[in-house]
């Protein structure tokens, strides 16, 4: 397989290809290291609404990479940054209690928002909860997905994600989610507009050969699938996204890239 030339920052996939709950993934951490060895920037990008900035942090750092918060990119970031550019935005959140915290600074309101923010809820759903959102749609609001994902892989298997619920409600509600998080061309360039990069120079690498690898390569980014977290061969063969690369899983990323140091040690 050719190395990938030129490339100056790496946008990591966090579950499935850096660790799987709360499983490191093998040679992940030195991978990391040996890029930043090598001059090359990392972000850690992720869809994921169930922890907050700091919580994200904090975990990424228990597990053993060392990380700033201004190297991580989520999509309820994403979120809040849009939602600060709008005029009086009261919400609804649909959000973990640990991510609430970062959109404290919002007014809510569970009847009468004319933003609802819809992210991993785990089994909160019901028929009742998605009631509620679609009067608030029918009403006017502005449904904000954090991502569309349609499956994540667990510890105990792939489990069912928050896709078909925001599919559900735009069907019922005639309307359009605007979509926060990968696969969104918006999520991408928040991330190279930070980065200050040009597309070409910057790498995805991803478990998710629909939200990683397609969002990347439409937003002009390269696209790297690897073989663990939510990979599955047929659903790859399957799919009409064409990763620039397929590895093994995140370890063999740095020689993919030309970066051979010898100084990170395995983890």
């Amino acid at each position: 397989m050719q190395p990938i030339p030129n490339i100056k920052a790496v946008l990591f996939d966090l579950d499935g290809v850096l660790y799987i709950g709360n499983q490191v993934i093998n040679g992940a951490i030195a991978a990391v290291k040996q890029l930043r060895a090598a001059g090359i920037a990392v972000r850690f990008v992720t869809n994921t609404s169930t922890l907050s900035l700091a919580s994200l942090q904090a975990k990424l750092n228990a597990l053993g990479f060392n990380v700033v918060p201004e190297e991580i990119m989520s999509a309820p970031q994403a979120t809040i940054q849009y939602l600060k550019k709008q005029p009086n935005p009261v919400c609804k959140l649909l959000l973990a209690d640990d991510v609430k915290k970062d959109f404290s600074c919002f007014d809510q309101s569970e009847t009468a928002a004319n933003y609802v923010v819809i992210g991993d809820i785990g089994d909160r759903w019901s028929y009742e909860l998605l009631n509620e959102v679609f009067t608030c749609l029918v009403n006017g609001a502005q449904l904000i997905a954090i991502h569309k994902n349609r499956f994540w892989q667990t510890e105990t298997g792939l489990q069912m994600d928050i896709g078909a619920f925001v599919t559900g409600l735009e069907y019922a509600s005639n309307t359009k989610a605007m979509l926060m998080g990968k696969p969104s061309q918006h999520f991408f360039h928040m991330v190279l507009d930070a980065l200050r990069l040009k597309p070409s120079e910057v790498v995805m690498i991803g478990d998710d050969i629909d939200a990683d690898i397609g969002g990347a390569q439409d937003a002009g980014l390269h696209g790297i699938l690897v073989k663990t977290g939510k990979y599955r061969e047929t659903y790859t063969r399957l799919s009409a996204v064409e990763p620039d690369a397929i590895i093994a899983s995140v370890a063999d990323l740095p020689a993919l890239l030309g970066c051979f140091s010898t100084s990170a040690h395995s983890s």
